[in-house]
């Protein structure tokens, strides 16, 4: 099995707990903020207590995101909703501590997941990080789930400024501009904030990310058994 595989007994552990997390949010609703912050702190420690203990890798999901338009909203509640279920997810914001190098930790992560999560959204190309995170996970060949959050995948152009900027290499470009057109060609999910229900997307993007961690899971097991015969 590989390393951030998830065994059968914890994915029938996930799939019970997907529900039961989101009936968990919404009854968290009504409690004080200092308490939520309280449960949330608890759970954390918890978390990578109990990974550092099993001495397993650390990252089931990667979630690839621009924090100025989606940390506070859909890339928070999608990390919330799957850490709650039992799912290994990275959020920068989340998962990193104090003294750790940003881009070492960012690469050990991508490295580490079976599937990422890009949340696409109206700044993503603005950011420098956002795209070498995106090509990262393009050139590892990770599974990636893309949401386009208030942005239509004919939108995800490099801006001139990006293009013209004297801080990028021609090569860096052209990386950016083929992953952009990978995720374009994958199929994802659309969240429009006028008409779109928040808590539907969130589901969405969990149940998409546990198929495809259990379809990497069994590839992973045929390519083991292959090696030995």
């Amino acid at each position: 099995m590989s390393s951030t595989g998830l065994s059968r007994g914890r994915r029938c552990t996930i799939a019970s707990r997907l529900n039961a997390s989101a009936e968990a949010a919404v009854a968290a609703t009504s409690s004080s903020r200092g308490e939520k912050q309280k449960a949330a702190v608890a759970r954390r420690v918890e978390y990578y207590d109990e990974e550092d203990a099993r001495g397993e890798a650390r990252y089931d999901v990667f979630i690839n995101h621009r924090g100025v338009d989606t940390k506070r909203t859909v890339a928070r509640l999608f990390y919330d909703r799957l850490v709650a279920a039992g799912v290994r997810a990275f959020l920068d914001n989340q998962s990193m501590r104090p003294g750790d190098r940003l881009d070492e930790r960012i690469s050990e992560a991508i490295s580490q997941c079976a599937v990422a999560v890009a949340i696409f959204s109206p700044h993503y190309c603005d950011s420098e990080y956002c795209l070498r995170e995106l090509a990262l996970l393009v050139e590892s060949r990770k599974k990636i789930i893309p949401v386009f959050y208030n942005i239509k995948p004919s939108d995800l152009v490099l801006p001139q400024a990006v293009v013209e900027s004297v801080a990028h290499h021609p090569r860096d470009i052209e990386r950016f501009k083929f992953a952009l057109r990978e995720v374009k060609n994958t199929v994802g999910l659309t969240y429009d904030p006028a008409t779109g229900d928040l808590a539907e997307l969130v589901t969405s993007a969990a149940t998409a990310v546990l198929e495809n961690i259990d379809k990497h899971e069994v590839t992973q097991g045929r390519h083991m058994i292959m090696s030995r015969l």
